[in-house]
């Protein structure tokens, strides 16, 4: 009778990379290969693989990605090769620690509760689904405008001053006695930075000191901007920067697949530690229910007859909303919106003087839903965003949008569905924005049938999902990480214990 093989659940091996929020694991179903328990050192390959013959040690679930376990026999495993783990990621066990309540430590710079930004939203739904989910949280943050609590989580204020090159930007590097002493208190289980940043350094020296899995999350593609604000020749020592930080993460979460590919092709850290935030939206706040008469007349400066272009966000230079002047010049009859506010905002208006504009400053709460849901189209032309909230709440509001097909967009509006939920122009060209704009603005029946279907996709996203998949998967792939570079660390003094001490041998 053969004996089972038993998993040390500390060397479970992580979830396996997706590509997109409806991908499911690929599992082989006739053979499955189990890593041993001695682990090889960083892009090293691995001595050998376990194979079964009969049985499998990961079944799948019918109809699920999600996989359980099950034992092997002995007698039916054949020993056989395996490639470079950045090649073949581990595939999924339930750990033990999945259900379990967690007390993670945020790091988030600047404040998803003051600065308005694109991570606003992810990161206070984050917050939000995980105590709902039972986690203790506490968040690190830019000491301006932050409250007590949130949702029952720890907030903590850093000091923090203007960046030199974006003064409405505060940074901190949150590595002050007070800080660390109430992390060290917490006890976490696992830290959590913003990056890039100055905290993240911070995060990082923290998480180190605790001996505490660390996890970044990539939203500011820096490299993108810095052509615009400062020299050109600061962007590889910018991707330096980035390198150094996130090959000392234990995971890496992108929030699209375009920007997971670039770090990819940059070789900023391993393949399979750069995973997918799922994107979200809050369906039920950005709805077509919000149009109000009342909004478009002051979006439209009191002519909501006439066709309205709309668009929501921070005014910066990156934004490329310069582009936007010269697709207003040969649409004489449309009005545009821009709701937001930012460094740019004093040259935009400038820009713009003297044409059918209106510049409203921050919105929120009702009078936001009401601003995209009162629109006709919604324009981005930007060609730096690392996936683009706004554009997602537009769609759940019902608007058809019209994007630069760059960065995150893609993500949004793939090719497959342009023509349906949307449409994309070559960023930085006027005329294919305008040929995409004019059908939308004078074609009232093709601009609601591009919005409900914008709606009806967008329905299908939520934050509380994704949410449980950074908590349950990507979470856990990060602790699988983080035992494994803890256990490698320990080989050479295991293996120098074991010289020291190995007992003699004895003859008989």
């Amino acid at each position: 009778m053969s004996t089972p093989l038993s998993i040390n659940p500390d060397l479970s091996p992580p979830p396996p990379l997706s590509t997109s929020s409806s991908a499911s694991s690929s599992v082989p179903r006739t053979l499955f290969s189990l890593r041993i328990s001695n682990i090889c050192a960083p892009r090293a390959k691995p001595i050998c693989r376990i194979r079964s013959k009969s049985h499998s040690l990961l079944s799948e679930r019918p109809n699920s990605g999600r996989l359980k376990r099950s034992s092997i026999s002995a007698s039916d495993m054949t020993i056989t090769e395996f490639r470079d783990e950045e090649e073949d990621p581990p595939p999924l066990l339930e750990s033990e620690i999945s259900s379990k309540p967690r007390r993670i430590v945020l790091f988030v710079e600047p404040s998803p509760f003051a600065y308005v930004s694109g991570y606003k939203n992810r990161f206070q739904n984050f917050i939000r689904y995980l105590r709902e989910m039972g986690d203790e949280v506490m968040v690190v943050t830019t000491h301006e405008g932050v409250p007590q609590e949130f949702y029952g989580a720890k907030l903590i204020g850093s000091r923090s001053f203007p960046c030199p090159l974006y003064q409405k930007v505060p940074l901190s590097l949150a590595l002050s006695p007070r800080i660390i002493s109430e992390v060290a208190r917490f006890k976490p289980d696992i830290i959590h930075a913003s990056s890039p940043g100055i905290m993240v350094f911070g995060a990082l020296i923290i998480a180190k000191l605790l001996c505490v899995p660390l996890v970044m999350s990539y939203h500011t593609h820096v490299p993108v901007y810095i052509p615009r604000y400062t020299f050109s020749w600061l962007v590889k020592p910018m991707w330096l920067v980035i390198k150094f930080l996130h090959r000392a993460a234990d995971l890496t979460l992108v929030p699209s697949a375009a920007l997971r590919k670039e770090l990819e092709a940059a070789r900023v850290t391993a393949a399979n530690k750069i995973r997918l935030w799922n994107k979200g939206v809050d369906s039920e706040s950005f709805h077509p229910q919000y149009r109000c008469h009342e909004m478009r007349l002051r979006l439209s400066n009191g002519e909501p007859e006439k066709p309205l272009i709309v668009h929501v966000g921070r005014l910066g230079v990156e934004k490329s909303l310069d582009l936007l002047k010269r697709v207003m010049d040969q649409l004489p009859e449309a009005r545009i919106a821009f709701i937001g506010d930012g460094p740019y905002r004093g040259d935009l208006e400038n820009l713009f003087s003297g044409m059918p504009a209106v510049f409203t400053g921050m919105l929120g709460g009702e009078e936001l839903s009401q601003a995209y849901a009162s629109g006709d189209v919604f324009v981005m032309p930007s060609e730096s965003e690392t996936l683009g909230l706004v554009v997602l709440e537009a769609m759940s509001s019902g608007l058809p949008v019209v994007a630069a097909r760059a960065g995150g967009l893609i993500d949004i509006i793939p090719e497959d569905q342009e023509g349906k939920t949307g449409f994309c122009f070559i960023p930085g060209d006027v005329d294919d924005c305008v040929s995409k704009l004019k059908p939308l603005l004078h074609n009232r029946e093709l601009r609601e049938t591009i919005g409900k279907s914008a709606r009806e996709e967008m329905e299908k996203y939520d934050w509380r999902a994704a949410t449980k998949t950074i908590r349950n998967e990507q979470y856990n792939a990060a602790i699988w990480f983080w035992r494994k570079k803890r256990a490698q660390l320990l080989r050479p003094f295991q293996w120098l214990f074991r010289r020291a001490f190995q007992a003699p041998e004895v003859n008989y």
